[in-house]
């Protein structure tokens, strides 16, 4: 085992101890705060051994990890060891990634890169995350420090004994600050010279989970004693958390059932009802082009053609834009090139974000998926 510092090892017990009072403590209204001082210090806690684990010489410092991102968005594979993530990956992407058939055999990161419909996504085999990763066990640490740069997350999962894996990755993952497949928590906070905490919304209706008690156990934990809170939809204390410790990654996330031919037709109906599924089989290569339009669908990439004036637009290398992020004209121009925003006029759009083809637009007008653009310089 990776040798643990004292300190890490007390902030581990400091843990162990909270989730246990948290799993006794009944949830009734009268205990809600009780239980979100004591969420608010487990994500403390677990903020702190990710920077004592950072600093110690836990592991070895991860040699071949940072792997540079390239393409245009980046994929994770997640799963367990032996799950049939580097066959996945070697046969997505004609990497080849070693492999065999005992626990770990992909010590370190490796990459490899998929066209597709003009975009280049990179896709990362990271190895396996053992239960504990988020403790500093295993290589599990560097690991997820890698799963939270990508643009979105494939959790590969055994179809024999996908069930009992699939929360273990998911808590492991959410230690880590990583939030699949749910949007940033629709909450303004800002700190104050004085006048206390104050919570308020801007939608009507009853508050079901916070109250202004609530609120302060939970900015006392994080010794903030004057605070604006303003709510823009029912949210939860945890997601008041996150906006609090502001180190959240949001990303969307597919949950990829590999050895598909190991099951029957019944079991593969009930998996089917699941959300955020796609079933296939790496070894038979059995639905893999379902999953590709999965996962593009799910990595919202839009793709606007460059058009020069007096030609035809260049349909061979779109500039891709994340569609999450608002993909505006502005957006587009800096991914070509910074210095075309000072001499910028205005654009002329062809496709389906505007009315009249073409459109003269400005640019904070968002663009959306194979939209033309030609870009019109001031003299």
């Amino acid at each position: 085992p990776a040798h643990t510092s004292p300190a890490a090892m007390s902030t581990l017990d400091k843990i162990k101890d909270i989730e246990s009072e948290l799993a006794r403590t009944q949830k009734n209204k009268a205990t809600m705060s009780h239980i979100m001082q004591l969420k608010a210090k487990l994500a403390k806690y677990k903020r702190d051994l990710l920077d004592l684990n950072a600093s110690g010489g836990g592991g070895g410092g991860g040699e071949g990890f940072e792997v540079k991102k390239t393409g245009d968005a980046r994929v994770g594979l997640v799963g367990f060891p032996s799950v049939g993530k580097s066959t996945l990956m070697s046969t997505m992407t004609d990497t080849f990634s070693e492999v065999a058939s005992y626990e770990f055999t992909t010590l370190t990161c490796i990459p490899g890169v998929i066209q597709h419909r003009g975009a280049k996504i990179q896709m990362l085999d990271l190895p396996g995350i053992v239960e504990g990763a988020k403790d500093g066990r295993g290589r599990g640490r560097q690991v997820i420090a890698t799963a939270r740069t990508c643009t979105m997350i494939l959790v590969v999962l055994d179809a024999v004994k996908s069930m009992n894996h699939k929360p273990i990755i998911e808590k492991e993952l959410e230690g880590f600050g990583i939030r699949l497949n749910q949007k940033p928590p629709a909450i303004t906070f800002r700190r104050k010279e004085k006048g206390g905490v104050t919570l308020s919304q801007t939608f009507k209706g009853e508050l079901k989970y916070l109250d202004q008690q609530v609120c302060k156990v939970i900015l006392q934990e994080y010794r903030i004693t004057n605070a604006d809170v303003i709510l823009h939809e029912d949210c939860t204390g945890e997601q008041l958390i996150d906006v609090i410790e502001g180190n959240r990654v949001y990303m969307p996330c597919v949950y990829v059932l590999n050895k598909l031919d190991a099951i029957s037709l019944e079991e593969l109906e009930i998996l089917d009802q699941c959300p955020h599924y796609c079933p296939i089989s790496a070894h038979l290569k059995w639905n893999l082009d379902g999953l590709l339009d999965k996962i593009w669908e799910y990595l919202n990439l839009v793709r606007v053609y460059t058009k020069p004036k007096g030609q035809m637009p260049d349909y061979s290398a779109p500039v891709i834009l994340s569609g999450y992020d608002k993909p505006t004209v502005e957006k587009f121009i800096t991914k070509i090139h910074k210095s075309l925003l000072t001499d910028f006029k205005h654009a002329l759009v062809w496709g389906t974000s505007v009315k009249h083809n073409p459109g003269m637009v400005g640019k904070d007008h968002v663009l959306q998926d194979e939209d033309v653009v030609q870009i019109i310089k001031k003299l």
